[in-house]
């Protein structure tokens, strides 16, 4: 049995491409490939990633389909979010099934890169659809990683506020910060956020005893740190030590200091009630937090806090 070309070896390929590496169309019905989708196969022993996954869609997809929404972002590093299906899009009204795509069609496509839809025009796609602490944490992260300003997201949103998710990306931008460091941290800022309480400090830079620190949110007047802490401050022995020091710092400086493990973040009613509990101790003298409908909305889909095409068409 002859070696197969390498060029069929490392990722998915067309009828076409076989064809044209000596490989007829009998060959593909053996048991030496596997179809990926329509028109589109692989080596039996290529392990398929999702990166391929993306490949073979393009393959079976015609060429004005581009990625977009989530799984753009995702092609960018993001590593949040179902990574299926695969989102694309196409301008015009083309019907094509594909298991484990989504096809969007629009009356016309936003500005493109060399990649798929350009990044304001993916985020704004994912809006449409995303939960608000969803977007608010792709959008955090998109802004922090220098792929995207608010500049030119406002900018695509209000020249094509015809485009599904675009009101929804500008009800959104004042509620994007480009200092967060992580993913759980944005959630963290939006549960204490929206749940009424004093906007916090994000990612300050503290010198204490010639030591600089940067805890996550600080409530400087209250004298109260809140922070994110992931899984690998508790695995990684060095950063669980260099965390005891840093708190060990910061309370000897009077500073009280709240940990959000992820644990907690899941129970985000309890974690505002330790936070507001705290800050009360401190000298907080505001409003106690609202946990009812507005503070739900924070787990609800963007579309419902800017209402539908058709609720925003009847009050202009």
């Amino acid at each position: 049995m002859r070696e197969l070309p390498q060029a069929l070896v490392s990722g998915p390929f067309t009828r076409s491409q076989a064809r044209a590496q000596g490989v007829t169309d009998r060959m593909l019905q053996g048991q030496r490939f596997v179809r990926v989708l329509p028109g589109v196969w692989a080596s039996r022993d290529l392990t398929l990633t999702w990166e391929h996954r993306v490949a073979a869609a393009r393959l079976a997809l015609p060429r004005s389909a581009h990625p977009t929404g989530l799984t753009r972002i995702q092609m960018l590093g993001l590593d949040e979010g179902p990574r299926l299906p695969l989102h694309f899009v196409v301008q015009g009204d083309l019907h094509l099934a594909l298991p484990g795509v989504f096809l969007h069609r629009t009356k016309k496509l936003a500005p493109l890169d060399e990649h798929g839809v350009g990044v304001a025009g993916a985020f704004i796609s994912f809006c449409a659809r995303a939960r608000v602490v969803d977007a608010i944490r792709v959008g955090d992260w998109l802004l922090a990683a220098g792929h995207l300003t608010r500049g030119q997201l406002i900018e695509l949103a209000l020249a094509e506020p015809w485009r599904d998710g675009a009101h929804e990306a500008i009800w959104l931008c004042e509620h994007l910060d480009p200092r967060s460091r992580s993913l759980p941290e944005s959630e963290l800022r939006a549960v204490l956020g929206f749940a009424g309480l004093p906007a916090p400090e994000v990612n300050p830079t503290l010198v204490l005893d010639e030591v600089t620190v940067s805890p996550d949110l600080l409530y400087r007047e209250h004298r109260l740190i809140v922070e994110y802490q992931g899984a690998q401050h508790q695995v990684d022995r060095s950063i669980y030590v260099a965390d005891l020091d840093r708190l060990e710092l910061l309370r000897a400086h009077g500073f009280g200091c709240l940990e959000g493990p992820k644990e907690r973040l899941a129970h985000a009613r309890t974690l505002v009630g330790r936070v507001h509990r705290e800050l009360n101790a401190r000298g907080y003298a505001g409003r106690p937090p609202y946990l009812d409908d507005r503070w739900q909305r924070l787990f609800a889909r963007l579309s419902h806090q800017v209402g539908s095409r058709r609720d925003r068409a009847g009050a202009a």
